[in-house]
């Protein structure tokens, strides 16, 4: 059964095994396989969580819509499907990779790493939102251009992942016609 398993991948992004999901992220956290989803709803406003204290890193950090890992054989975009209901109780749509070859490595405060290659995608919110609170304690929609220039003001209030997304999609990178 490889429903806890993550895929480990080599520098160059390729899978080269498998680990347990509750083993990969520590002091020396091997490069593996995740991915970053924005969710953007028809008012052209990102929604935003606030992880939950008992999560393992950054807990209490505001950072993107939900994060997740795909399983071995899983293709992400099923990956992203299948994560958004468990983390917000809503399904998505229009996925759509916004950076396909986005990559970070970062240790928090407590010395465990992230090291993941972490493709970004947006999509559209189908529900409402309801969160799983073992994963978000807070969450709120709010316009794409102030959550930025929150980012880029005071990145110590969020996830370094999404600080770095937010460098990386630039100034405007949701525009009205694809809101």
């Amino acid at each position: 059964m490889n429903d806890d398993l993550v895929v480990l991948v080599d520098a160059d992004g390729r899978p080269d095994g498998t680990a347990p999901r509750s083993s990969v992220h520590g002091s020396d956290t091997p490069l593996h396989l995740a991915f970053s989803c924005h969710l953007i709803d028809h008012a052209g406003r990102i929604l935003m969580t606030r992880r939950a204290l008992t999560k393992r890193t950054w807990p209490g950090a505001w950072t993107n819509s939900f994060c997740g890992h795909p399983r071995p054989g899983e293709d992400i975009e099923e990956a992203v499907r299948r994560y958004a209901p468990r983390e917000l109780g809503l399904d998505v749509t229009d996925i759509v990779a916004a950076l396909p070859d986005f990559r970070y490595r970062a240790v928090d405060a407590g010395g465990v790493m992230e090291n993941e290659i972490c493709p970004v995608f947006r999509a559209r919110p189908v529900g409402t939102a309801r969160p799983n609170p073992s994963e978000v304690m807070d969450m709120v929609w709010a316009p794409v251009a102030d959550v930025w220039e929150s980012a880029r003001r005071t990145p110590w209030v969020f996830s370094p992942w999404f600080v770095d997304q937010v460098d990386a999609l630039g100034p405007r990178p949701y525009r009205a016609e694809e809101s």
